[in-house]
């Protein structure tokens, strides 16, 4: 037990020794009454008629009705009205985009069979280069079909959808308060963490286009999705309404 304790502090050491040799470049605390439309980008709808179901067949409208802000926390709300699901999403695309650093979000997940939750970054180029060619970066993904468990994964030309780059972590108390979810990104690897221990590193070793177009700046998009092909195709009505609720989001560099 004393060996567990020593190495945890010495964890907990190593990690602030490296916080501390970087500046904090960005930080959204969600302090004001509403979302700062200088940073923030609003997609809406049902995501048609270029991508419907936002590419995944996913079951929800996005609205701007679907959150809130409130003592410090971001607050979406995904909701069964009538016939329809609604919820929130949001991006930096083209006001705040990032490339290299510590990325991390504290957040709370909701639950329930259907829900949907992410944290996750799309490449800046993706109106050029397309999906997957542009990369995506997902820190956080959390399905309520498979409770417990965490999802890190990256998309590439050479490995996306089922095939993505990554891994699912089981933690049992995931679903309870607060945690901290982020991906430490360098011009060599990608270290994912979860409340600070690593979870999974991606790091191939002869880089391309193909397998890294991790060399460029990407945006940040936080949402709640309800159904899909990677939410599940069943959806419990019961769970409703459900809060995705994020503390904070920190750029580091």
């Amino acid at each position: 037990m004393k060996k567990i304790v020593l190495f945890a502090l010495l964890a907990a050491h190593l990690v602030t020794a490296q916080h501390s040799k970087r500046k904090l470049v960005w930080q959204e605390d969600f302090k004001g009454s509403q979302l700062e439309e200088s940073v923030w980008n609003y997609e809406l709808g049902n995501g048609c008629p270029n991508i419907c179901g936002w590419g995944n067949n996913e079951r929800q409208s996005y609205t701007k009705a679907n959150h809130r802000l409130q003592n410090g926390h971001l607050i979406i709300e995904a909701r069964k009205e009538a016939e329809n699901y609604t919820s929130t999403r949001i991006t930096t695309k083209g006001k705040k985009e990032f490339q290299y650093g510590r990325i991390e979000c504290r957040a709370k997940l909701p639950v329930g069979k259907g829900i949907w939750p992410a944290f996750w970054m799309l490449g800046s180029n993706i109106d050029t280069k397309g999906w997957p060619k542009c990369g995506e970066i997902d820190i956080l993904e959390y399905v309520g079909r498979d409770p417990h468990q965490v999802y890190t994964t990256l998309h590439t030309q050479d490995g996306h959808g089922e095939n993505g780059h990554g891994k699912k972590t089981g933690i049992p108390l995931i679903e309870q308060g607060f945690h901290v979810f982020a991906v430490d990104w360098s011009k060599d690897k990608m270290d994912f963490f979860v409340d600070e221990e690593l979870v999974f590193t991606y790091n191939p070793q002869s880089k391309n286009e193909d397998n890294w177009p991790y060399d460029q700046p990407f945006y940040i998009i936080v949402n709640m999705a309800v159904g899909g092909n990677f939410g599940g195709p069943g959806v419990d009505d019961a769970i409703f309404p459900q809060s995705f609720i994020v503390d904070y989001i920190k750029v580091y560099q």
